[in-house]
């Protein structure tokens, strides 16, 4: 689950999947191995002022379902799982911690 500190410095949805498609492909993992977890979309915040960067968190969701499609790894879109943010619109707060376990464990199950 990567890419959003990218995102929140200025790159594009698509210049965050390439950078995080580089990481994947240096990895020595099999494809089966990985489980690529698109993270929950941002909210306004602290971090996040703009309409911009929360629309960008959502299209960032949809290249890395496509980037777990092209190298075949597991996927999962925690965009859906409507996660608890802290003050700042980005990070998961005491609940969305819990929230996120629980969608995870229900997922791998």
């Amino acid at each position: 689950m990567l890419g959003t500190n990218n995102l929140l410095q200025g790159r594009s949805p698509e210049k965050a999947a390439n950078k995080l498609e580089d990481f994947l492909s240096s990895l020595s993992l099999k494809p089966n191995q990985i489980l690529l977890i698109a993270p929950p979309p941002m909210s306004f915040g602290e971090w996040v002022a703009s309409q911009q960067l929360i629309d960008d968190s959502h299209t960032f969701a949809g290249y890395c379902q496509s980037l777990a499609q092209r190298l075949a790894t597991n996927f999962i879109n925690a965009e859906d799982w409507d996660i608890p943010l802290a003050y700042d619109g980005v990070h998961f707060t005491e609940q969305g911690h819990k929230a996120f376990a629980e969608k995870l464990l229900e997922a791998l199950r």
